[in-house]
């Protein structure tokens, strides 16, 4: 029973720490694209 436990926890620590990488990676693609929209108008 602690083993099932203890992989649940440790799967919930990896599932939210690769939520907050995918939001930072999608925050970084979206600054680029603003960047060359921006340089595509002038």
């Amino acid at each position: 029973m602690k083993t099932l436990i203890s992989l649940g926890l440790i799967s919930a620590v990896l599932a939210l720490g690769g939520c907050n990488t995918v939001r930072g990676i999608g925050q970084d693609i979206e600054k680029l694209g603003s960047a060359i929209e921006g340089a595509a108008k002038k």
